[in-house]
């Protein structure tokens, strides 16, 4: 050994989520624009929708096949009025995984 050493490149690991998780969006309350993030142990589809509180859709943030891990969003509320507005997160079940999930969660918008 002469003392010398070299460096590696930079090695990347990506880590699976063990459980389903939908994150509180922040900044909340928010204007004009706010982040949501959740995580999912499976490769699914997944839909992120945007709600009124009439229960009227409002925004689809997200609707396509999506791998496992943690996922993040920027949802910009231009031309929506002040209020509370709810999102949620389903994620379908891959063929034979059985597992599905649903969650919900509210958000306020302040002018």
């Amino acid at each position: 050994m002469d003392g010398s050493f070299t460096y590696s490149d930079v090695v990347e690991i990506k880590t699976v989520p063990i459980s389903f998780e939908l994150a509180q969006n922040y900044p909340n309350p928010f204007n004009p624009s706010t982040k949501i993030s959740w995580q999912s142990p499976i490769s699914s589809h997944q839909t992120l929708k945007v709600y009124d509180v009439l229960g009227n859709e409002v925004v689809t943030l997200v609707n396509e096949f999506m791998e496992a891990g943690s996922h993040e969003v920027v949802f910009n509320s231009e031309n929506l009025a002040s209020g509370v507005y709810i999102y949620c997160l389903q994620i379908d079940p891959s063929a034979g995984s059985g597992q599905a999930f649903t969650e919900t969660k509210k958000m306020v918008l302040l002018r």
